[in-house]
C-alpha cells in the first residue's frame, strides 16, 4: 500500500474539521449546554446527537468483533461509499475500478464526484480473476470496488481472488459485505487489521431489518476512520436512528433466527423457481435474494406488476439479460408470488 497521505486528497489531508462542543466535552462532566443555539425545551430531541455515536459503536464492536476505533457509522452505506470518493479521489483526475455487474451506487457516486469509473466484466459464473481487476488500474486508480456477496448476482466473489487484489493493489480496496450475514463464507472484516488498505462495508438495512433507519457501517484502519470522521457532517446519524440501532443490537439472536428463516425460504424459493416453465436458470446465491433467468423477463415483470408483485427487472444490466432479481419475503409472500407465477401464460 502507498503511504496514506499519498492516497488521500491533499485538501482533505490538510482539512481542519468542524469543531463541535459535543465532541469537545464528551467526558460526561458538562451539565449545562448553552453553546449550540438549541432550544431548552422538548428534551431529548432539542439536543444534537452524539456526533461519534459512541454507545452504538460500543455495542456494535462486540457483535462485529471489530474495535470501536475501527468503526465509522453513516447515513446508510451510501454515505460511506460517497465518503470514499470525497476522501481519496481527485475530481477529473483519479479513477476507480469495479466488478461488473455490481451495486449501482458505486458508479452513481463516481459520476457525482466526477471520478472516472472503470467496470471490469465478471465471467458467466459472475466471478473474476485478480489479474483482470489489477490490469484495469493505472497510476491514478485510487479505489477498487468489490461487492461480496455481489448484487445483483447474489454470489460470493472468490475469496482467494479478492485477497490477491487486496495484497497486490497499492490503493484502497473496498469490500462491500452488505449481505454477508446470509453467507457462510468468512468475512473480510475478520482480517481488517491485517490489511491497512482495506475498507469493509456493512449495513443494518438487510439482515437486521432496519432499512428505514438508514445506518451504514464502514470498517477500516484507525487512520482511515479518523479521516472519515474529519470529513463527515458533524451530526450525520440522528438520535432516533442511534436509539433504534441500540434497541436492535440488544437482541442479535432474534436477527440470527431471521437470517436462518430467510436462508431456508431462499432454498425453497429457488427450487420452486426451477420448476417453472418460464424459468430458464436460477443462479447460485449467498444473499437474501436470487437471480433467475426467465423466458421473457420484461413480460413477466409487467405481469407481476399488474398483479401487485414488485421484483427487480435486471434485463438491461450487463450479463443479466432476461433476469429478474427476487428478494426472499415472508412465507406467505413467497407462496403468493409462486401462485401468481404458476398462472402465467407463455
Amino acid at each position: 500500500m502507498k503511504d496514506l497521505q499519498l492516497l488521500v486528497r491533499d485538501n482533505i489531508w490538510r482539512l481542519t474539521p468542524y469543531s463541535s462542543a459535543r465532541s469537545e466535552f464528551s467526558d460526561g462532566n458538562a451539565k449545562v449546554f448553552l453553546d449550540a443555539n438549541e432550544s431548552p425545551y422538548n428534551s431529548p430531541y432539542n439536543r444534537y446527537p452524539d456526533p461519534l455515536q459512541k454507545k452504538v459503536k460500543s455495542v456494535l464492536a462486540k457483535i462485529k468483533d471489530v474495535p470501536e476505533e475501527n468503526l465509522f457509522l453513516g447515513n446508510g452505506s451510501d454515505e460511506a461509499i460517497d465518503m470514499v470518493y470525497r476522501v481519496f479521489c481527485r475530481p477529473g483526475v483519479d479513477n476507480v475500478v469495479a466488478i461488473d455487474p455490481t451495486y449501482g451506487m458505486y458508479q452513481v457516486c463516481a459520476d457525482i464526484n466526477d471520478v472516472a469509473y472503470r467496470p471490469v466484466s465478471l465471467d458467466e459464473n459472475f466471478q473474476i480473476k485478480a489479474e483482470q481487476l489489477l490490469a484495469a488500474t493505472d497510476e491514478n486508480t485510487k479505489v477498487i470496488w468489490i461487492c461480496s456477496p455481489n448484487n445483483p448476482s447474489g454470489n460470493n466473489i472468490n475469496r482467494d481472488e479478492v485477497t490477491r487484489v487486496i495484497q497486490a493493489f497499492e490503493g484502497i480496496v473496498v469490500v462491500d459485505e452488505a449481505y454477508s450475514d446470509f453467507s457462510t463464507q468468512k468475512t473480510f472484516r475478520s482480517e481488517l487489521l491485517d490489511h491497512p488498505n482495506l475498507i469493509v462495508l456493512n449495513t443494518m438495512s438487510k439482515a437486521w431489518g432496519c432499512a428505514s433507519i438508514r445506518l451504514g457501517i464502514a470498517m477500516a484502519s484507525k487512520e482511515i476512520i479518523d479521516i472519515f470522521n474529519k470529513v463527515k457532517y458533524p451530526y450525520n446519524v440522528n438520535l432516533l436512528t442511534q436509539r433504534k440501532a441500540l434497541e436492535m443490537l440488544e437482541n442479535p439472536y432474534k436477527v440470527f433466527d431471521w437470517v436462518k428463516m430467510i436462508v431456508q425460504s431462499r432454498e425453497i424459493m429457488m427450487e420452486s423457481f426451477k420448476e417453472l416453465p418460464i424459468c430458464v436458470k436460477v443462479y447460485p446465491t449467498d444473499a437474501n435474494f436470487f437471480l433467475a433467468k426467465m423466458t421473457d423477463a420484461q413480460a413477466i415483470y409487467d405481469y407481476l406488476v399488474k398483479n401487485g408483485f414488485i421484483v427487480r427487472n435486471r434485463t438491461r444490466v450487463h450479463l443479466c439479460k432476461d433476469c429478474l432479481r427476487i428478494t426472499v419475503g415472508t412465507r406467505s409472500e413467497n407462496q403468493a408470488l409462486m401462485a401468481v407465477l404458476r398462472k402465467y401464460k407463455l
